[in-house]
C-alpha cells in the first residue's frame, strides 16, 4: 500500500487484516460447501438447485479474491494454509452428508445468514474509520450475500410448493 493509503488506514490495518483473514476463511469454506453441494444434491428441481449452488460457489471464490487482494493492500498476508480455514473462520463448514435439496439449501441459508452477520459487524467497525476502500469491499460482498440468502430461500419455497 502506498504512503497515503497507509495514512488513511492508519493503526487499524493490522486489526483489519486479522478480520479480513477470518472472512477469507469463511469464503473458502462457503465456496467448497456450495461447490460440493452442487455435485451431490438430489431431489426435486435438482438442475435448478445445482445451477444456483454453482453460481454462488463462483461468487464466493470472487469474494475470496477481493478479500485476499485487500489484505495484501493493507500490508498483510492472506491465509496460506487451508487447515486454517475451519479454525479461523466465523462461519463453520457444514458437510452435505444428507444430499436432499432441502437439507443442502438449509445448510447454505444458514451459512449465508452467518456471513451477513459477519459482514454487518465488519461494516459497523469500518464505518468509524476513513478507510472507504475496505468499507466498499465489504459492502459489495455483503450485498451479494444478502442476495444469495434470498435466492436460496426462494428456491426452497418453490420446492415446497411441488
Amino acid at each position: 500500500m502506498g504512503t497515503k493509503g497507509k495514512e488513511i488506514v492508519g493503526k487499524d490495518a493490522k486489526e483489519l487484516v486479522e478480520l479480513f483473514n477470518k472472512a477469507l476463511a469463511d469464503e473458502w469454506n462457503a465456496y467448497y460447501q456450495y461447490w460440493v453441494g452442487a455435485l451431490v444434491v438430489r431431489g426435486p428441481m435438482r438442475p435448478d438447485v445445482q445451477k444456483e449452488l454453482s453460481e454462488h460457489a463462483s461468487e464466493e471464490l470472487k469474494h475470496a479474491g477481493m478479500l485476499a487482494e485487500r489484505i495484501i493492500q493493507l500490508g498483510g498476508t492472506p491465509l496460506l494454509n487451508p487447515k486454517e480455514f475451519e479454525a479461523k473462520g466465523n462461519c463453520k463448514y457444514d458437510a452435505p452428508t444428507d444430499p436432499s435439496v432441502t437439507k443442502i439449501l438449509d445448510q447454505n441459508i444458514k451459512g449465508e445468514q452467518c456471513a451477513i452477520e459477519t459482514y454487518n459487524k465488519l461494516l459497523l467497525k469500518i464505518k468509524t474509520t476513513s478507510d472507504m476502500i475496505s468499507f466498499n469491499t465489504i459492502r459489495k460482498i455483503m450485498e451479494d450475500e444478502v442476495k444469495h440468502e434470498e435466492d436460496l430461500e426462494m428456491l426452497k419455497e418453490d420446492i415446497s410448493m411441488i
